[in-house]
């Protein structure tokens, strides 16, 4: 009797365990599972070197590890809701970490800083500074889809173009003592690396507007809505029940110069290498931010900027 009883324990037990390991499917092979040691690797390359680029003391690589991803979670955290002004829930405001169901099936590139000085005893260790979170098609379609579906149609964009690849971008984000030429450098660095080795075609997603009154932000709605949008082709939409009209002036109306400059760098870096605005705003009350989409294809970006980093992306090669 005693022996049926453990049997029947341990079968209870190991099946909670299994269903707690659970992987996430993901394509090519790869595989994501609940891992106990943060050290352990979660991530394949798939062929990509995981150091993408260095320059000076930073370095530019892809997370392998559950550790390299938490602290990519806890840089967001910083700027995010400590910096910025982000509502964080009960859980989020505890572990301190920005983090949600994407990061388990995203690949999330980390710009390192292998020279920082700090804790008590002022020693030399590597930190993160800044980060980008990537998404892939492929992964998307297996998965959950993407973010960015939840504000935008990027579905119907996507079904128009069956023959190309996307890859969606976002949680981009960089300590304020880091955003420097050198350290934007690396994280496009990097970006172009991984859209070459996984021969992407369109990049996407939700580029923001610090507040949630566009009112405030007439000028730069105005502007993208009227010098920066797509060809109908290449048209999304803020999904209707958060759709915020970017039309807010009439064209003539509107300071280009004064709001080109007022814009947000991230999306003044998006303009300059190509990219378009799609059609509406939404308004993100968690992170207290108003949201635009992004549309860049790899075809429109500017010569100058490939002819930078290299077909091959080797500028800053490790």
């Amino acid at each position: 009797m005693q022996d049926i009883v453990s049997a029947s324990v341990r079968k209870v037990f190991e099946a909670k365990v299994f269903a707690k390991m659970r992987p996430i499917l993901l394509p090519q092979g790869q595989f994501f599972g609940k891992i106990p040691r943060k050290n352990t690797l979660v991530r394949d390359t798939m062929g990509l070197p995981v150091v993408l680029g260095r320059l000076g003391s930073l370095e530019v690589r892809l997370a392998t590890t559950r550790k390299e991803i938490r602290r990519a979670q806890r840089l967001r955290f910083k700027v995010f809701y400590s910096e910025m002004s982000a509502t964080p829930d009960s859980t989020t405001r505890l572990i301190r970490r920005d983090k949600d169901a994407f990061d388990r099936v995203c690949d999330h590139l980390l710009v390192i800083d292998h020279e920082f000085v700090g804790g008590p005893l002022r020693r030399k260790k590597p930190k993160v500074v800044g980060t980008y979170r990537l998404l892939r098609q492929e992964t998307a379609d297996v998965n959950f889809g993407f973010y960015t579906s939840s504000e935008f149609d990027v579905d119907s964009l996507i079904a128009r173009h069956p023959g190309q690849r996307f890859l969606e971008l976002g949680r981009s984000c960089v300590l304020p003592e880091y955003r420097t030429k050198k350290t934007v450098e690396l994280l496009w660095q990097g970006i172009w690396a991984y859209v070459l080795h996984h021969r992407v075609d369109v990049m996407f997603g939700c580029a923001s507007l610090e507040g949630t009154s566009p009112d405030s932000m007439r000028q730069e709605l105005s502007f993208m809505h009227h010098f920066a949008p797509p060809e109908e082709a290449w048209q999304a939409s803020a999904l209707p029940r958060r759709y915020v009209s970017m039309n807010c002036m009439a064209k003539e109306g509107v300071d280009a110069r004064r709001a080109l400059v007022s814009l947000p760098p991230l999306i003044k870096a998006y303009l300059r290498l190509g990219a378009r605005i799609g059609d509406g705003a939404v308004i993100d009350h968690q992170f207290g931010t108003t949201d635009v989409l992004i549309i860049l294809r790899v075809a429109d970006i500017d010569p100058k900027y490939i002819n930078y980093y290299g077909t091959d992306a080797k500028r800053f090669a490790a």
